[in-house]
């Protein structure tokens, strides 16, 4: 399977041409969806879904679907009738050739003031790879792959650390990192890689790699 890391939490996935796309977002590429033979959107924050980018993917292939939770669903639905679908925790499903199962439930605490959203994650490929979306969601699954949320307003480096402790991936590649500086990201890949207890990884956005 082929990895390509988008700008800030989404990502792309191939094998046997076909592709996955995982929280295309407004932070994201304008094209991040372009081509995609399924998408999936973990929950309905503008920096994971842009309603505009989603519509031009389903427009430009007739054969195209998504997959998501029902506040982001029910704004696509009534356009795309038969190819949004409404997923929450406990389902699975295959898209695109790809076996997907959802885990969690709610977005991670911003604030106790802000109420919660609901969020899902998605298991891929039996744990080939593990999107948490804006979550720190264990999936109880061994997890090859972890995306892994580093820089959110809803987190810090210790909870990221002790995520990673406990899915125990063999590696984890970063996402939601478009908040992250430059300066910062050497004490990140430090303090994760050293005390995460697993292969810790970046990409730039546009680069790949094989998982």
């Amino acid at each position: 399977m082929k990895l390509t890391k988008k700008s800030h939490a989404c990502v792309r996935l191939e094998k046997e041409g076909r592709t996955l796309v995982i929280d295309p977002g407004g932070f994201s590429e304008q094209d991040a969806a372009a081509g995609a033979d399924a998408i999936l959107v973990t929950h309905e924050h503008p920096d994971h879904f842009d309603e505009g980018r989603l519509r031009t993917a389903l427009e430009d292939n007739p054969a195209a679907a998504i997959w998501t939770l029902k506040s982001v669903a029910d704004r696509l639905a009534a356009a795309f009738p038969g190819r949004v679908h409404t997923v929450g925790h406990g389902d699975a499903f295959t898209a695109a050739g790809f076996d997907v199962r959802v885990h969690g439930e709610l977005h991670a605490v911003i604030h106790p003031d802000i109420p919660r959203i609901t969020n899902v994650g998605y298991l891929i490929d039996d744990g080939r790879v593990f999107h948490p979306g804006d979550a720190l969601t264990v999936p109880g699954h061994p997890v090859e792959t972890l995306l892994l949320p580093v820089m959110a307003p809803w987190n810090k480096i210790s909870e990221v650390i002790d995520y990673v402790r406990e899915v125990r991936p063999l590696r984890a590649y970063d996402v939601h990192d478009a908040l992250l500086t430059d300066l910062a990201r050497p004490i990140y890949d430090n303090q994760i890689g050293a005390l995460g207890g697993t292969d810790h990884r970046r990409l730039a956005p546009g680069a790949s790699a094989e998982v």
